[in-house]
């Protein structure tokens, strides 16, 4: 049990309106009556230092891989770095790095193909080098980080500017994780990063940025199974871009970059002869500039959009892409794509969670209300975390999807103090507010920690009938074990099962067959 885990533990144990001389006893009691032995004291120790000991490893790796990626690219050339350590120790640990190699290609199938290790990736392959050594793995990892800091320099001026284009990245993951469920946030957030990179590191370009994300051809089949829909761009472009198809069967370079799974740079647009202008106002002896293609990947590195950038605003003659600036447009799309799955993963939770609420309510007619609320990061001083209402549900099974922000914050709703607990232990709460009864149950990710929170009330009634509560035990545990999937999906090195036709078809747009997939498994245990 962590602290808040602790407290709650002990509160719902002694109960709402308990004394507090008896609350004094209990805690001379634990006091006097909790015993530990040696073993279990060393056993303890042990664990705090293990997992001290991890943390300050994932940072200690992270801080490197921060060096070696001076442009903030998001990834590490592998063939880069396994020449580097091939020197390590005057070259004596070869063996050791060809083994820790194999096994780091058969966790991630996909670096045969890309080559390219993220921060996960070099951390796993530090430490598989480090493990194929003799003696200590701490000391080995040490040393290598030691070896591979003083491998690469770094002048003031790259790290001030990897320290910027940091911060900009880090501003489109905090627009997904504070957006609810919505995508604009992360859009501005994107184009904001590239604007403020080609003033300050681009010399001042005039860029224009969009995205389009690669969809099935459902309008017209002949023209290619697939096409781009352009879904966001830099405000100027948005009369000549929002909203474009661009078919296979189209001028352009932006399937060349989807099917190689790598950018296409067109320096000059005026000699290429193969680019499709959306902005057909702009005289044909203006169309002139730098074109840039990055594909967008998911975590398995399949291709599912692009990123576009072009300099045909900016009169001035060079107005070329460098390589400096062009990986931190990888680090950026790396960033959206993160970004992207992120609000994905949160929509896919919400429809989930609707889906669940439609089962739930035609079999417990004794819950007054339910509410959906999401943990998200606060941004205020304290760092405290904001609960997001995103659905309500009243006992007639009306719903309502709160699209405008209604945000809580802990200082401001004492009377909701309860949804923190939930949120701070994980844990489920029962409590009383102004005489009507409610349940807080966490929806947990796949740390343990809470991302979202369903506030039950079942007003007058301190216990569902049994049935009743039967069922919504089953929903509570049928939609966590939907929410987990969901995240496992996402995650580099698991591919999805499908159990249900269904969900081939679905592809996770249609999240609540996950639900109804769970219920039937349990169906089938049961029977």
């Amino acid at each position: 049990l962590n602290l808040p885990q602790f407290v709650q533990l002990m509160e719902t144990f002694v109960g709402e309106d308990v004394s507090l001389p008896t609350v004094k006893r209990l805690i001379a009691f634990i006091k006097e009556e909790y015993k530990q032995t040696e073993e279990e004291k060393m056993e303890q120790l042990e664990k705090v230092h293990h997992i001290s000991r991890l943390a300050q490893r994932k940072l200690l790796l992270e801080a490197l891989f921060e060096k070696w990626d001076k442009n903030a690219s998001g990834f590490l050339d592998l063939e880069e770095v396994d020449a580097v350590l091939s020197t390590f120790k005057e070259g004596m640990e070869k063996e050791a790095l060809r083994k820790a190699k194999k096994h780091l290609c058969s966790h991630y199938p996909q670096l045969g193909r890309v080559g390219k290790l993220s921060p996960k990736a070099f951390q796993t392959f530090l430490e598989l080098v480090a493990s194929e050594f003799t003696g200590d793995e701490d000391e080995a990892i040490d040393n290598l980080v030691e070896f591979l800091t003083t491998s690469v320099e770094r002048s003031r001026m790259e790290c001030l500017q990897s320290l910027a284009r940091r911060k900009w990245l880090y501003n489109i993951q905090q627009a997904a994780e504070t957006s609810g469920a919505s995508m604009e946030p992360v859009y501005k957030a994107v184009f904001k990063a590239l604007s403020q990179d080609a003033e300050a590191h681009g010399d001042n370009k005039k860029i224009s940025a969009y995205i389009a994300l690669l969809e099935e051809n459902q309008l017209s089949p002949e023209r290619g199974q697939t096409l781009l829909h352009y879904v966001a761009c830099t405000a100027d472009d948005a009369p000549y871009v929002l909203n474009q198809i661009l078919y296979r069967d189209m001028k352009g370079v932006s399937f060349s970059a989807v099917e190689e799974g790598k950018p296409i740079h067109v320096p000059r647009v005026q000699l290429h002869g193969n680019i499709h202008f959306w902005n057909y106002d702009r005289p044909v002896e203006e169309r002139r500039g730098s074109f840039l293609v990055l594909p967008l990947h998911d975590a398995r590195w399949r291709v599912f959009g692009i990123l576009g950038l072009d300099t045909l605003r900016d009169q001035c003659d060079e107005t070329i892409f460098l390589t400096q600036e062009i990986s931190f447009y990888q680090g950026v799309s790396q960033a959206f794509s993160k970004a992207y799955h992120c609000v994905c993963r949160r929509e896919n939770v919400l429809q989930m969670t609707v889906t669940a609420l439609d089962w739930l309510y035609p079999r417990a007619p004794s819950i007054h209300a339910v509410v959906m609320y999401l943990v998200e990061p606060g941004k205020d001083k304290t760092r405290d975390y904001t609960l997001r209402k995103v659905i309500t549900t009243d006992n007639t099974g009306q719903k309502e999807i709160h699209s405008s922000p209604i945000l809580l914050l802990r200082k401001e709703n004492l009377l909701r103090v309860y949804l923190f607990k939930c949120a701070d232990s994980s844990a489920v709460i029962h409590t009383s507010v102004c005489g009507e009864y409610h349940i807080a149950v966490p929806l947990r990710d796949l740390s343990g920690q809470a991302l979202g929170i369903f506030d039950i009330s079942t007003r007058h009634h301190q216990k569902l009938p049994p049935h009743e509560h039967k069922d919504l035990q089953k929903m509570l545990k049928m939609a966590q074990a939907a929410c987990s999937e969901i995240q496992k999906r996402s995650l580099e090195e698991t591919e999805p099962i499908y159990v249900l036709e269904a969900e081939h078809m679905a592809n996770l747009r249609h999240a609540g067959i996950l639900f109804h997939r769970f219920m039937l498994q349990d169906l089938r245990e049961c029977v």
